[in-house]
């Protein structure tokens, strides 16, 4: 999936430039702005790929559309907000409830076997949800120990 992939490659690169740049590997920066690229990279996708994600929510949701504008709009400004250490408490917590929130969409996505960059069916299916449940926790244990637990220690 590739906002795993871009979460990790992220992590890694800024893993390695913090520990070139300064002699010791800074997990915090790394951490959080491999999560804030990962959520630049996704909320980006909202906008590429409004009519698909928007036939992710079930039918009898309104305004469908605009909660995928939204929604990217979230994701975009909650990566802005792990940079920044005054906001990034806050951009962690809204996270957890966002990717919880989130997850019945991706659920009936793999119900329907959604395909959402192409906006038809034929999209990944069950085993989509066998990856992205599992994922969506990792995200949600990746927000809570960089953006809370790590942030909070002196």
């Amino acid at each position: 999936m590739k906002p795993l992939l871009v979460l990790l490659v992220a992590f890694a690169l800024l893993l390695g430039a913090t520990h070139l740049g300064g002699g010791s590997a800074n997990y915090l920066l790394a951490g959080n702005g491999a999560m804030a690229a990962m959520l630049l990279f996704t909320g980006l996708g909202h906008f590429a790929f409004t009519e698909g994600m928007s036939l992710m929510l079930p039918e009898w949701v309104p305004f469908r559309r605009g909660w995928v504008y939204l929604t990217g709009v979230l994701e975009i400004g909650a990566a802005a907000g792990l940079l920044w250490p005054v906001a990034r408490p806050f951009a962690a917590w809204g996270l957890l409830l966002f990717f919880l929130v989130a997850l019945p969409a991706n659920i009936h996505a793999a119900r329907t076997n959604l395909d959402y960059q192409r906006g038809q069916p034929t999209g990944p299916g069950l085993r989509y949800l066998w990856f992205r449940v599992p994922l969506q926790g990792l995200f949600m244990a990746w927000t809570w120990y960089f953006g809370l637990h790590l942030a909070s220690l002196p």
